[in-house]
């Protein structure tokens, strides 16, 4: 466990000073085990402390609506839940659905906090280049928050440091977009020039690095690129009571010059590569372990930014995507996203050459191969799997848990019999989705699963049945982001570059599937079609990892038909007895179509945030 995780839980001794700064005196005399402002500032432990709590407001819960079913990528199998409600327009300013507004205005209080206090501590305790590098990570911590409180509410308070409790509330508007991204971009310039472009030593990860500074000023270039703030005509009205407007009133194509710009500079520093299992000193490049591990292992060249802790959401995580009996059987892909995946040979599974079927069962198998994460990978050729499963990309068997295929966090035979019916129990343990398997309806009386759970981000080591996680790091940002952030903002300014193709082969050759030129030669230069290669190429590659619901929100297509329909395999027709065979479960089904408000394209802001400070608008529609 590096330095940071060791002191996130060490900052009891700031609670306890928050506390007593709150209160009147009621004492003259303190008791001894009390500290004080004065003396919080005079040691390191006591001051890093404090540090390690600002970091603590960064979220690593797996548990939000970005993951659980706010996008066409997943569906929560509990009806209910708060996203359940926001997809059918259940939500409002009052009903607190993802509240961080308050969350990451308390980690920006602490920042300066930090920033005005840590001069305090004795040369002798803590050296100058600490204290220096320290308020680098404040600056990007504070910058952090903001980025985040802009993706989800839109333009925010623009603070300058901390308010008193006496403070008078109403006189902090929200800032207009630009200014925000302005804000943001001067904090992580400051930020960067105080921290290196990678650690030396494995008790720093988690910190953020230059190279983190412009990965975040990348991912706010493209959001103020995006259709969303980029002249769009839905938030005309959404100005402060004194008449500024909030949003950018005109189209600027140069934006998205600046957001290729601000991806490549990450791609310049020449710190970051594409993971493979080469890396860890596999001498055969394998696309399904490079694809699968990039999440597995605990620093590798691909992160860019990540929290290094042991925290429940490893746990977490595994306990919701496992199949029952052993899991939860709650986040569920859909088969839209499954529909995305292309085919080993990089097609589409409507290209007529790509070789896909739905119809019909694998009839045998070689069981020498069977679960092999080689090229010779079994690709669904088992024994009773339908053919919808058979020769897909690997990222597909990296991501998806369906039908008949094993269940992974289930490490000895034991473990996997544990998912298999009597009939069944062949020691690979497969994911019984049907009407009358142990993860099915007529089992679970859960009759919202979609046939498929999410297997991302799933450790082989860990023992669901037993509650067991392998630890593995939080990820934030990887660069296989930054790279299609760079394609997505080229293609939108210089569609003839040559860049596109040879960045966006990268992700696909990883991946273990063909260059897109070779497959679909007319998708170079095309600015359309290549608009949609990109985007379907974010949606495999970033699945699950809250990049699709965003993607849809700045690019305005949520309102579409095809976002709002999810669709699902025939999880409720009795199989009578069938199990896997049962070729009726093998159907799209319509599982629910959306609801959307393009109020929606923002979260409200609280009510009860409005009622207390006068100058602060709610966003539009709510």
């Amino acid at each position: 466990m590096n330095t940071i995780v060791k002191n996130i839980y060490s900052f009891s001794l700031v609670i306890c000073l928050l506390l007593v700064l709150g209160c009147s005196k009621y004492l003259d005399k303190k008791p001894d085990n009390i500290i004080t402002s004065d003396m919080l500032w005079q040691t390191r432990a006591n001051a890093e402390a404090y540090l390690y709590q600002v970091y603590g407001y960064i979220q690593t819960s797996m548990d939000d609506y970005t993951m659980l079913g706010a996008s066409d990528e997943s569906s929560c199998s509990i009806q209910g839940v708060n996203v359940r409600k926001m997809v059918v327009g259940n939500w409002n300013a009052q009903s607190g659905y993802w509240y961080n507004w308050g969350g990451y205005y308390s980690g920006i209080r602490q920042s300066f906090v930090f920033e005005n206090n840590i001069d305090k501590v004795p040369a002798t305790a803590l050296s100058d280049e600490l204290k220096q590098q320290y308020k680098a990570e404040v600056l990007f911590l504070r910058g952090w928050f903001y980025w985040k409180l802009l993706r989800q509410y839109g333009p925010f308070v623009k603070l300058t440091g901390t308010l008193s409790l006496n403070e008078d509330y109403n006189k902090y508007p929200r800032a207009p977009f630009d200014t925000c991204v302005q804000q943001i971009n001067e904090l992580m310039d400051q930020a960067a020039q105080g921290l290196p472009a990678i650690w030396s030593s494995s008790a720093n990860y988690g910190r953020p690095t230059k190279g983190a500074c412009l990965a975040v000023k990348s991912q706010l270039a493209l959001l103020a690129a995006s259709p969303l703030w980029n002249g769009n005509s839905r938030f005309a009205g959404l100005k402060n009571r004194d008449g500024v407007a909030l949003a950018p009133a005109q189209y600027d194509a140069n934006k998205w010059k600046i957001a290729a710009d601000a991806a490549k500079a990450v791609i310049d520093l020449n710190a970051y590569k594409l993971f493979t299992n080469v890396d860890e000193g596999d001498p055969q490049f394998d696309p399904y372990l490079s694809c699968r591990n990039v999440f597995l292992t605990p620093w590798n060249s691909e992160l860019v930014f990540s929290t290094h802790m042991a925290d429940t959401w490893q746990w977490g995580h595994e306990k919701r995507c496992a199949p029952q009996p052993g899991g939860y059987n709650m986040v569920n892909a859909t088969q839209n996203v499954v529909d995305a995946f292309y085919m080993r040979n990089g097609r589409t599974i409507d290209d007529p050459l790509s070789g896909y079927t739905e119809t019909g069962f694998v009839q045998s198998n070689d069981p020498a191969n069977y679960g092999i994460s080689r090229d010779g990978v079994n690709r669904g050729y088992v024994t009773g799997n339908s053919n919808m499963y058979v020769n897909r990309e690997p990222r597909f068997y990296v991501d998806i848990q369906y039908n008949g295929k094993p269940v992974l966090p289930a490490p000895t035979t034991d473990d996997r019999n544990y998912f298999s019916s009597d009939a069944n129990r062949d020691n690979s343990g497969r994911a019984e989705f049907y009407y009358s398997g142990k993860s099915g309806v007529s089992i679970t009386s859960n009759g919202d699963i979609t046939g498929y759970s999410v297997l991302k981000n799933v450790s082989p080591a860990t023992n669901i049945r037993i509650d067991r996680a392998a630890y593995r790091p939080f990820i934030h940002i990887r660069y296989a982001e930054i790279l299609l952030n760079y394609v997505e903002a080229l293609n939108e300014y210089d569609p003839a570059s040559a860049d596109i193709l040879i960045y966006l082969n990268m992700i696909r050759q990883r991946a273990g599937i063909p260059n897109l030129e070779t497959v679909y030669p007319t998708a170079a230069g095309n600015q359309v079609e290549m608009r949609k290669w990109i985007l379907r190429e974010r949606q495999i590659e970033l699945c699950f990892e809250s990049d699709r619901y965003f993607t849809l929100i700045r690019r305005l297509m949520m309102g579409n038909p095809e976002v709002k329909a999810i669709y699902r395999m025939n999880t409720i027709t009795n199989d009578n007895g069938l199990g896997f065979s049962f070729a009726g479960y093998y159907t799209r089904t319509l599982f629910q179509t959306r609801y959307w408000d393009d109020k929606m394209y923002l979260f409200p802001i609280s009510q009860d945030d409005i009622d207390k400070d006068n100058a602060l608008v709610q966003n539009t529609g709510w």
